[in-house]
């Protein structure tokens, strides 16, 4: 099947923000290793992501780490814990990378 390259306004519309994380702990039920994360959005949302990058990164590392997320997207269940974001990285033969800000935002700042 061809698909339609994205338009500019296609990636326009996602909703992508920088959020603090404020909890980390392994996800047990997880068949991939993961992490369940609680991430400070600003204005008191904190929202939950299931996000492998468990290569790379040891959970108390990661508390106070800001991170880029996609908002607005439907929540899922994986393996028993609401996933409401999505934590963006970049894949590498390592492990997934986390993208973040090279200085301190104020958490919910929009990504553009």
């Amino acid at each position: 099947m061809d698909m339609a390259a994205p338009t500019y306004s296609d990636v326009e519309s996602m909703d992508i923000r920088v959020g603090t994380i404020v909890r980390c702990q392994p996800n047990e039920r997880s068949r991939n290793p993961a992490f369940a994360l609680w991430i400070d959005l600003g204005d008191g949302r904190t929202k939950q992501s299931s996000a492998q990058i468990t290569d790379l990164y040891d959970p108390d590392d990661l508390v106070g780490t800001q991170v880029a997320v996609i908002t607005g997207i439907e929540p899922m269940r994986v393996a028993g814990f609401l996933s409401e974001i999505l934590v963006i990285g970049a894949i590498t033969d390592a492990g997934v990378v986390l993208l973040r800000p090279d200085r301190p935002v104020g958490p919910g700042s929009r990504v553009a």
